[in-house]
């Protein structure tokens, strides 16, 4: 039996950027954790991004406003780069998918226009309010922006949202939905006992503010277990009664089994084989196993041939067919 690693520890810690080590994994576990981990990582964590915009007076991003420094493809590209956090009522991090929230500025005069303008709501939090969108610079010009914020996973761009209706004048961008901005690992030779092969993992994780590197690790690491559990969870051993007959084991696999539900497709039969079962009305291996062989023999089209594939079939499932 293989051995498990020691628990991960912090070993340098930043604002967004920690770094994570786990020791004495069996060796070439590092890089089958570390790839899985940084997979979890950059494409399945939830997060909130902006998905469309109104810009006053710019009918597409590539208007250009008046007064305005930047184009409006700059000035998009600016809103895709907005960190926000959606708190439900009570507070807390809202749950579910469902919804958007819409966020709107309006300025005047020169100055540069930065996330803070944004009018500011008790379920909104960004996380990045210095964040540059645009340079007035007339002091007449009037600008204003209504963004609207959607929580989604990884990234979604706006051509999957084609089939959504829009107002007029609405910009659609890409949403960057995932809270991580890089994730590097490294692995490393250590020494377990008299074993020098074993892997030391390094993984090094950087976030956008909206979520801590150590709850996006765990995270990463909680949404792999689960699926392994639902696959684990799968397995369920068939439920078998030996009975002694003639002085032979022959075993009777109980109706409810998974295995009694396989499809007769899946057990890869030929052609002939399987149309004389599917013609006598035998879909599953629950059918095949509550005929003997005699009276599966007696059936339209079977063959000794035929008889003699399904045998082989079945012994490699463990299974034999019903006694005389």
């Amino acid at each position: 039996m293989i051995s498990f690693p020691t628990s991960p520890k912090m070993i340098q810690r930043g604002k967004n950027k920690t770094v994570f080590e786990v020791e004495g994994l069996y060796p070439g576990y590092g890089v089958t954790v570390g790839n899985s981990l940084r997979r979890v990582l950059l494409t399945s964590l939830p997060g909130v991004a902006v998905t469309e915009a109104i810009i006053k007076g710019a009918s597409h991003e590539f208007s250009a406003l008046p007064g305005i420094l930047e184009d409006m493809i700059m000035v998009t590209l600016n809103l895709k780069k907005l960190r926000f956090k959606i708190f439900s009522a009570e507070g807390g991090p809202a749950s579910g998918w469902e919804g958007s929230q819409k966020v709107s500025l309006k300025v005047k005069g020169e100055r540069e226009v930065k996330g803070s303008d944004f009018e500011k709501s008790p379920l909104i939090e960004l996380a990045n309010p210095e964040m540059h969108i645009a340079t007035i610079t007339d002091k007449k010009t009037e600008f204003e922006i209504e963004i609207t914020i959607e929580k989604g996973i990884g990234y979604e761009p706006k051509d999957q949202r084609k089939g959504k209706k829009m107002d007029i004048g609405t910009i659609a961008l890409d949403a960057i939905f995932t809270p991580i901005k890089n994730v590097n690992f490294q692995v490393e030779n250590m020494r377990v006992g008299d074993r020098t092969d074993f892997d030391k993992l390094s993984i090094e994780i950087e976030t956008d503010g909206t979520i801590t590197p150590e709850e996006a690790f765990f995270d990463a690491c909680d949404i792999l277990v689960k699926h392994f559990n639902i696959i684990l969870g799968s397995r369920k051993p068939a439920e078998i009664k030996v009975i002694s007959r003639n002085s032979e084991d022959v075993k009777d696999v109980s109706e409810e089994s998974d295995v009694n539900k396989t499809a007769v497709e899946d057990l890869k039969l030929s052609t002939r084989t399987l149309n004389a079962l599917t013609e006598n009305n035998i879909k599953t291996v629950g059918g095949i196993m509550k005929k003997s062989e005699k009276s599966l023999s007696e059936l339209e089209g079977m063959g000794e041939k035929a008889l003699t594939e399904i045998k082989k079939k079945l012994k490699k499932l463990d299974l034999e067919l019903k006694a005389e």
